[in-house]
């Protein structure tokens, strides 16, 4: 190997040593995007984590850019936000905690190396909860575990355990553990180094809350009955042989539990410490054909996210990617493995919520937004054009749940209309389902839940200027079919059949239980149901 390549080698194995790569998820108002403020406070991102819900006077959470995400007080899109702590790279992937947007969430965990699970004290595991952990489960994402809101009234933590361990199938292994509760949180023990950190309460939770350590003694003597619980518990886990087991983290079978509010910054500091100490750097990613690219080949990417008009004054649209490989210099060509074009990547940066700065290089695990990315769609491979070629495994997509047709409200903005639709189809915000004999004229839409209707109605209205009618469609099921079998569903009653953005053929089922019918009836039709 010549010395350059030796050279360049060794600095992305090193570069890639630093790099952290996570996504945070809960169910809606467990805390998921207050821990992700509190956690760019404690590294120095930003100077100051107000509450993020949008009532008057306050402002919005950072990694929050869309109008109905600020006014809604919601986590809707899928951000990336890079920000350094404790000589390491933070590429914090932030994912809509709202159920509606499950199948952008699967998009983000497919870019990511380990999860940060945030429960709610009070409610426990929820079906959100349980709907994301099976997408961590499937590709086999370390997972840790924050038990927040532990300053409210809610359930015990040892119950919150059993919860983790029943319902979820994780055993968790708790590093920090509670000392009083229910608007008297006081503090956390460190089971690992038996160290109890006393936190001090800042107005708001706006600044890094003060902490002191205390040996065992001191404590004893000043906390008095909650820290005698705390020990108490504390040796009921250890009894339990309930102690922290690295490699069954990493294989996704336990999960390290850490204790805490992320509202007045209580335990953030150890969660932010364990991810740099336990959470696995990037690895060598698998391939279509089933091979591993290495970390230290030419570089390679792949997209997980589109996104348009996060820059309302320029209009543009944003690809994130995943670099998998190699160094990225920006300003090289890439190659699109789907279309086998060049891609320039002179406009690359990273994003800070809404805010970008230009970035001149990348190593695996960093995620950079490509600019006016014209022809790049969600799921392509990038590599290097004087390198060899490589192709990850397309992201599967969900199957819809709900459906509804659109027009726009002027029909003198059929074009600005057209435009969104299209747009807003290869982010998929939704999938837009067109006749093939129709072409245009009434599409129809297709998403897991009825929020992303909402966001679809909005963005067309606000970036587009086509404010648009949307009303119901009586579909209850759709499949995957092929031309041969999509001439046979034409004739029968309740079925249409579309065709998706990508070129698949897709049969519309008004009732079920026909559905069932026919299935039962024709099995030499294809109709393949729409799984992730």
């Amino acid at each position: 190997m010549p010395v350059a390549s030796s050279i360049v080698s060794e600095q992305v194995i090193n570069e890639a040593r630093r790099r952290r790569t996570f996504a945070i998820i809960s169910h809606p108002d467990a805390g998921k995007t207050t821990l992700t403020e509190k956690f760019l406070l404690y590294a120095g991102a930003i100077q100051s984590g107000g509450a993020v819900k949008a009532h008057e006077g306050r402002r919005s959470a950072t990694s929050d850019w869309m109008d109905m995400e600020q006014k809604r007080g919601i986590s809707i899109s899928s951000t990336a936000l890079n920000f350094p702590y404790r000589d390491h790279e933070f590429n914090l992937l932030d994912t809509p905690g709202h159920r509606d947007f499950s199948e952008d969430t699967y998009r983000v965990l497919s870019a990511v190396d380990a999860v940060v699970m945030v429960l709610d004290a009070a409610k426990g595991i929820e079906p959100q909860t349980l709907k994301l952990f099976e997408v961590c489960r499937s590709r086999e994402l370390p997972v840790l575990t924050f038990l927040n809101k532990l300053d409210r009234p809610g359930l015990e933590p040892l119950e919150l355990l059993d919860q983790i361990e029943d319902q979820i199938g994780l055993r968790p292994t708790p590093a920090t553990w509670p000392v009083g509760s229910y608007g008297d949180l006081r503090g956390v023990l460190d089971r690992r180094t038996d160290v109890f950190t006393r936190f001090t309460r800042t107005a708001r939770g706006s600044q890094i809350a003060p902490e002191e350590d205390m040996a065992a003694e001191q404590v004893m003597a000043e906390e008095g009955a909650a820290w005698e619980k705390c020990a108490e518990e504390s040796e009921l886990l250890d009894a339990m042989g309930a102690d922290g087991d690295l490699p069954s983290f990493l294989a996704g079978q336990s999960t390290p539990v850490f204790a805490g509010s992320a509202l007045t910054n209580f335990g953030v500091r150890h969660l932010l410490d364990a991810i740099v100490d336990l959470a696995p750097a990037p690895r060598a990613r698998e391939t279509f054909d089933g091979d591993h690219r290495p970390l230290d080949a030419a570089c390679s990417a792949f997209v997980f996210k589109v996104q348009a008009n996060m820059d309302r004054n320029h209009r543009d649209r944003i690809a994130f990617a995943r670099i998998c490989s190699g160094k990225f210099d920006r300003g090289m060509v890439m190659t699109c493995e789907r279309t086998g074009k060049p891609f320039a990547t002179k406009y690359a940066s990273t994003v800070f919520g809404a805010e970008r700065t230009t970035i001149d290089e990348a190593f695996p695990g960093d995620v950079v937004g490509l600019v006016n990315a014209t022809g790049l769609n969600i799921g392509d491979t990038l590599f290097d054009e004087t390198g060899p070629s490589v192709r990850f495994p397309k992201l599967p997509q969900f199957a819809p749940e709900v459906f509804a047709t659109a027009r726009p409200q002027d029909s003198g903005k059929v074009k600005q209309f057209r435009k969104g639709l299209d747009q807003l189809g290869e982010e998929g915000v939704v999938q837009v389902l067109r006749d093939p004999d129709w072409g245009e004229a009434s599409p129809v839409l297709a998403a897991v839940g009825q929020l992303q209707f909402d966001v679809f109605a909005n963005r067309l209205d606000i970036e587009f200027n086509a404010p648009i009618e949307l009303s119901g469609s009586p579909y209850q099921a759709i499949r995957l079919t092929d031309s041969a079998s999509a001439a046979v569903l034409r004739e029968k009653p309740g079925v249409r059949i579309l065709q998706r953005t990508d070129g698949a053929l897709v049969a519309l089922f008004e009732n079920k239980y026909a559905l069932q019918r026919i299935e039962s009836n024709e099995p030499e039709l294809a109709l393949t149901a729409i799984v992730a």
